[in-house]
């Protein structure tokens, strides 16, 4: 291995170079904390005064970071927290782990990016690594930050480094703590994903390296399309089973018993998260600015996306067996957050099924442990302290959208004529509500 600046490989072996990570949410905070409880010296960077302020308190808003966790690399000084970009002059290693959302027309929006790279660019130097950690579609790395970065004369693989390896953090994922999770790596120089290689192998149990930046783009993408679309088969599959009288939970279950060649995956009211609704579509934009057009992934999407209306009308159909109207109805919504145990809105399909609901005029209630309150179509709702049994007979129509462990589940069997469980959380096969059309 040779280097133009031989001494950030040797930094990094001793653990001292200096690394600073951009972005300090879900992704970024637990990787500072890694890498800071392995020994490097770590600045967390972060654009929102309120959120290092907290972070410098050592309060952690991060379910994955405990206040105990912070403050530990807090006090050592193994972590600074800043909003200071000068910072990024005299790192080592920058990790960009900033989001990547979709813009309303659902195309790419890389601007947090292009913002962290224009906060790195006039403190470059030279001999740097340069990590990307958010997702987003294959090309970016090699193409639009090698580009950037090598804007101020600086040469990619000789005066700077360039990586890319993707995040697979599960929030709430007590099974997979982050340093169990293979870590994927793929310089755009054989010389960068020497260097990325060899500073994730000091926090990672296993460090897959891959031959390109391009290539761990892709497996990102394919990890998250793959659920993308068996999620839209599950969903499809609901319908169908609606529509035929028969139970998907029942089914599922059934085919589940073979020992191979199935792996289930299970419907719900939508898809939620700032993975599995995304991550396709940074692919599917992609693969049309190249002249292809990906048939089964944008159909998969079409289905996950349309799932809240499809519910809705399941609410609606409900009620019509109640011999009640949706409008004016009582209907209680249990979890809304995109998934159990988690603070965590993005994308939650249970927000689009309750504007849905409003919209018909139905009078909406939620509660949520992690929730306090929300505003819908500029409807402000406070969520309700407890699922309790005089909450659940005033309610016209229940729907169990996030089934947080933290519910009793086993109430809701006490009003199953009632009851929409898009989970299958209270533990039964429930009977069909058929929906035809619609």
């Amino acid at each position: 291995m040779s280097f133009s600046a031989p001494s950030i490989l040797q930094r990094i072996r001793n653990r001292n170079s200096q690394v600073a990570v951009i972005g300090l949410g879900y992704v970024g905070l637990p990787l500072a904390l890694a890498f800071a409880r392995a020994g490097f010296p770590v600045t967390g960077l972060d654009v929102d005064e309120r959120h290092v302020t907290l972070l410098t308190a050592g309060t952690s808003p991060i379910i994955d970071v405990s206040n105990e966790a912070l403050a530990e690399v807090l006090t050592s000084g193994k972590l600074q927290v800043s909003s200071d970009a000068d910072v990024l002059e005299s790192a080592d290693v920058v990790l960009i782990c900033v989001p990547t959302p979709l813009s309303k027309s659902r195309q790419p929006d890389l601007s947090y990016v292009e913002s962290a790279i224009a906060s790195l660019l006039p403190r470059m130097g030279s001999g740097k690594l340069v990590v990307l950690e958010s997702t987003t579609y294959p090309g970016t790395t090699d193409e639009i930050l090698a580009s950037q970065l090598e804007s101020n004369g600086l040469k990619e693989g000789t005066d700077f480094f360039l990586a890319f390896s993707s995040e697979r953090v599960d929030p709430g994922n007590r099974d997979f703590p982050l340093h169990t999770i293979p870590k994927v790596v793929g310089g755009v120089s054989q010389t960068s994903g020497d260097l990325a290689e060899t500073l994730y192998a000091a926090v990672f149990d296993h460090v897959f390296r891959v031959s390109s930046a391009r290539v761990a783009e892709l497996s990102k993408l394919l990890e998250n399309t793959f659920r993308n679309v068996n999620i839209a088969l599950a969903n499809e599959f609901k319908q169908i089973c609606d529509t035929l009288g028969a139970s998907v939970w029942e089914v599922i279950e059934a085919a589940s018993t073979k020992p191979f060649g199935f792996m289930p995956f299970y419907p719900g009211p939508g898809i939620g998260g700032h993975c599995i609704p995304l991550d396709p579509q940074y692919l599917v934009f992609k693969a049309r600015l190249s002249g292809f057009e990906p048939r089964l992934v944008a159909l998969a999407d079409q289905i996950n996306m349309e799932m809240p209306r499809y519910t809705t009308f399941q609410v609606m159909e409900l009620l019509n067996r109640r011999g009640l109207p949706l409008r004016g109805a009582r209907v209680l919504a249990i979890g809304v957050t995109y998934k159990p145990d988690v603070p965590d809105l993005r994308e939650s399909p249970a927000l689009p099924v309750m504007e849905g609901l409003i919209q018909r005029g139905a009078d909406v209630h939620f509660i949520d442990p992690y929730i306090p309150s929300l505003n819908l179509l500029d409807h402000e709702l406070q969520g309700i302290a407890s699922l309790t049994e005089d909450e659940l007979e005033r309610a016209d129509a229940i729907i169990v959208l996030t089934a947080h462990n933290a519910f009793d589940m086993t109430l809701l069997n006490h009003h199953t004529a009632k009851l929409l469980d898009t989970r299958n959380a209270a533990g039964r096969v429930p009977d069909s509500v058929a929906v035809h059309g619609g």
